[in-house]
């Protein structure tokens, strides 16, 4: 990375992203092995083969035939429903067109961008060599029984490539077609810096396709032409003798340069100018090269981008190795580097040396090379290079072939520089000037586990996806696996198979993933798309000292949270709450003893589950509804805006502190329905909760509850006794309603903004009663009718609920209720008390959860 002066502000546009294609490398990564080890990546046919594509033996036997060429794996094949093609449109489809869509989709994953959720413009610049499969849909019969002429143009015609990609992403920026011959590429680059600089848009898409069929087909040889005898490609070399065509795609996504820096995106390199012109008619013919225009694009860019040319290490030559062409770049590249008494030092180098002449996609090719060799600060070999060609002057000239890999210096007083040049048939010249990303900002602390989040669009994609990011993680710096984390989690589209993964390392998740290991890889289907989720809030009962201490230690928003309103709750309650939800001893007796005391377990609870609500929202699962089990309900209607979050705090410490006032009573678990229930209620007896169709709490005094669950016993249902020290919900409660009514009517309250049900009335809260302070008294005596609130959230398939608090019990009684209704997912946040484990761990298990099911 370039230490840049701070001083000096970085004009540019940077790379954030690339995908690309080109012969023996069907990714990048594989392209820079191959660059760095010097391969030529060229196919040599043998007669066999080509006589078995077809190719006339007449043709094969000419001895200028040669039977050479660059070509692509996979030029056959296409994911159509993932675009949302039909096999009749993608059969009549020019793969250049195929691919193309392809990587502008993989370059932008790279990038850390789904185009569905960017909220900015999104460019696309490209172009592609004239269509040579659209003369074999036209020569297929069934094909052409099957589509219409205007369906065939739409998939062949280069006007169309670009706004292909604009549709299919649903992109609203440019979408501009480029065609200048062997410079297309690099000029459609330049056209999508304009792009940005005259803000345009707001990221962009660059690159070109080139791709010939049939690939099993090699060319004649003419002397004096610009074709290789041998298949060979040797820039600069005294034997160069000419290229050949290979096929390749290359594309890039850029960015402004500072808004890249302030969105945090990896920036691969930094296009500092760019340039392009045309020769006119100052040459020996429409087809060659001048000397003039090549030097005065190189000189423009080097101007735009402001930065003087012996700041620059590398060029990347057009390098056809035509003893002319060689010729004249270099006397128009001493032109815009004068030796000035420093030579041979700029290293030069031509990509089609190892991959031959891309046509539409060489200038591609050539800028995807220089930007990774910035980025692993190599140069690669530019191949076949043994002496030089006698009508080049390298010895007076500021260039050397760089004919070995060889480390890539810094100067001491500027950064990488690169130059690229892509010239074009018919004059078209265009330059890039390219310079190493600037120093990355520090990122900030990590947590101790991560979410690795993968998804497809079929099973098979997924497992592909599952060895891709395994692959990555073993080679990938282990600093590196926070982000890999944040970008599967901000940067992807959800797709309909998911895959969950969690890991405290790189090390850690490559075994979860070779494995599958149960424990830490998880898998859901998310049929039903964007799954609203349900927050559920738990009411008195769930506390325990500790509850959320590892969120409390590393979060720091939930910290910040819980802080502040303990500050706030110290003089009501006189004492720091956390002081008892977390104390210095876990297992504290004194703090457990403390927090069963009404007057404290409801503000802890509430603090907690606030802020862990708080939390949740931060990681972006927003509530469409929330549901709250007695003191539950408040968390639900601050949240909702009813209450702001001092009044809801002032009023719950008072509700604990008026409720433990009252006289004390018993509670009992009825496994049975509300009615039946009812029926065998006593004077002195209450139905205080109804938790489930056949799960009721009743509550008294004790000798009332004693006798009602000796009648109980009687008739074979056994009750279980709740450890609690007051009759909530019930008649003893009376005594606090006026007092804690005359409180809310001192509060501020709002309509609620965000929907809850009212355990209450069982069903949706109204603005009415969130704002009439008798209906707070009610809630505070009256039954809790949970179950019917989860009946009226399960009258809509497809919800995803989530217990925000401490235990399980809102969970449990969900799936009991939910049981044989398809498409319901019910996930607590926190462990139980009970359960060994973190809690860490639970709640991005949680999290992984509820993106599983689609939320």
């Amino acid at each position: 990375m370039a230490d840049h002066d701070s001083d000096a502000p970085i004009h540019g546009v940077a790379i954030i992203g690339m995908a690309g294609r080109f012969p023996g490398a069907p990714d990048l990564q594989t392209y820079w092995r191959n660059l760095r080890a010097g391969v030529e990546s060229i196919t040599f046919f043998d007669r066999e083969r080509l006589a078995a594509a077809g190719l006339p033996d007449a043709i094969l036997q000419d001895p200028s035939y040669v039977r050479a060429r660059g070509t692509l794996d996979g030029v056959d094949q296409f994911d159509a429903p993932f675009f949302g093609y039909s096999p009749r449109e993608a059969t009549i489809m020019d793969p250049q067109q195929r691919f193309f869509l392809e990587c502008s989709w993989e370059a932008l994953e790279a990038a850390g961008y789904d185009p569905k959720t960017f909220k900015g413009l999104i460019g696309v610049y490209g172009g592609a060599t004239a269509s040579s499969y659209m003369p074999l849909v036209y020569a297929d019969p069934v094909a052409l029984a099957q589509s219409d002429p205007l369906s065939i143009a739409i998939g062949n015609e280069i006007a169309f490539l670009t706004t292909r990609v604009s549709y299919k992403l649903d992109l609203r920026g440019p979408s501009c077609p480029v065609q200048t011959a062997c410079s297309t590429s690099l000029v459609a680059v330049h056209l999508a810096c304009q792009g940005l600089l005259n803000a345009e848009c707001d990221m962009a898409i660059a690159g070109g396709a080139s791709i010939r069929v049939p690939q099993e087909s090699g060319y004649l040889y003419q002397p004096s032409g610009i074709l290789s005898p041998d298949g060979h490609c040797r820039p600069f070399d005294a034997r160069a003798q000419g290229t050949l065509f290979s096929n390749g795609i290359g594309v890039v996504v850029l960015k402004r340069l500072d808004d890249a820096l302030a969105d945090g995106d990896t920036v691969y390199a930094v296009i500092r100018g760019s340039a392009i012109n045309n020769d006119g008619s100052r040459k020996a013919s429409f087809t060659a090269p001048a000397v003039g225009g090549q030097g005065e694009v190189i000189a423009d860019a080097l101007m735009n981008a402001d930065v003087e040319p012996e700041t620059i290490s590398y060029i990347e030559a057009h390098g056809t190795a035509t003893s002319l062409g060689d010729s004249i770049e270099m006397q128009a590249l001493s032109r815009a580097f004068p030796a000035d008494g420093q030579t041979h030092y700029c290293a030069l180098g031509s990509v089609k040396s190892n991959l031959g002449h891309l046509d539409a996609a060489a200038g591609m090719a050539g800028l995807i090379k220089t930007v990774l060799a910035l980025r692993h600060e190599e140069l690669p070999a530019s191949l076949h290079f043994e002496r030089p060609n006698p009508d080049i002057d390298f010895a007076g000239s500021a260039f050397h072939v760089n004919a070995h890999l060889t480390p890539w210096p810094r100067r001491p007083d500027a950064p990488r520089r690169a130059g690229v040049s892509a010239f074009g048939f018919g004059g078209t010249n265009a330059h890039v000037v390219l310079e190493e990303a600037p120093e990355a900002a520090p990122t900030g602390p990590s947590r101790p586990l991560q979410l690795l989040m993968l998804s497809a669009e079929s099973p098979a994609a997924l497992e592909q996806a599952t060895r891709h990011l395994a692959d990555h993680l073993r080679t990938a710096p282990p600093e590196s696996f926070a982000d890999v984390a944040y970008t599967l989690q901000v940067g992807r589209r959800g797709f309909r198979h998911r895959r969950a993964v969690l890991a405290r390392d790189a090390a850690d998740a490559v075994r979860a993933l070779d494995t599958r290991d149960s424990g830490s890889v998880f898998d859901g289907l998310a049929d039903a798309g964007d799954r609203p989720v349900v927050f559920m809030f738990p009411g008195q009962g769930a506390q325990h000292p500790g509850m959320a201490r590892e969120l409390y230690d590393r979060e720091p928003l939930f910290r910040e949270i819980v802080d502040d309103c303990a500050g706030r709750l110290r003089a009501p309650l006189g004492l720091d709450l956390r002081t008892i939800l977390y104390p210095a001893t876990p297992e504290s007796p004194e703090a457990a003893e403390t927090l069963r005391r009404t007057r404290y377990a409801q503000p802890a609870l509430f603090v907690v589950e606030y802020a862990l609500a708080r939390l949740w929202m931060a990681w972006g699962v927003r509530p469409e509804a929330c549901i709250g089990h007695s003191i539950g309900e408040f968390v639900a209607a601050c949240l909702a805006g009813v209450f702001d979050l001092g009044d809801a705090l002032s009023l719950v410490a008072l509700r604990g502190e008026l409720m433990e006032r009252m006289p004390e009573g018993v509670m009992l678990a009825v496994p049975l329905p509300p009615d039946r229930v009812r029926n065998l209620l006593t004077d002195g007896l209450w139905l205080s909760v109804v938790n489930a169709p056949s799960a009721c709490v009743v509550s008294g005094r004790a000798d009332d509850v004693d006798g009602f669950e000796r009648r109980l016993q009687g008739q074979g249902v056994q009750a279980q006794r709740l450890q609690t020290s007051h009759a909530f919900h019930s008649g003893l409660m009376d005594g606090a309603v006026a007092p804690f009514v005359a409180a809310v009517a001192k509060v501020t309250r709002r309509a609620p903004k965000l929907p809850y049900l009212s355990n209450v009335t069982g069903t949706w809260i109204q603005p009415a009663q969130a704002g009439d302070p008798a209906y707070w008294g009610q809630q505070l005596r009256e039954a809790v009718r949970f179950s019917d609130g989860v009946a009226e959230l399960l009258t809509r398939d497809a919800r995803v609920f989530l217990e925000v608090g401490p235990g399980q019990a809102l969970t449990s009684l969900v799936r009991q209720q939910a049981r044989g209704r398809a498409g319901q997912h019910a996930w607590p946040s926190l462990r139980h008390v009970r359960q060994g484990g973190s809690d860490a761990a639970s709640a991005l298990t949680a999290l992984g959860r509820v993106w599983l099911a689609g939320g």
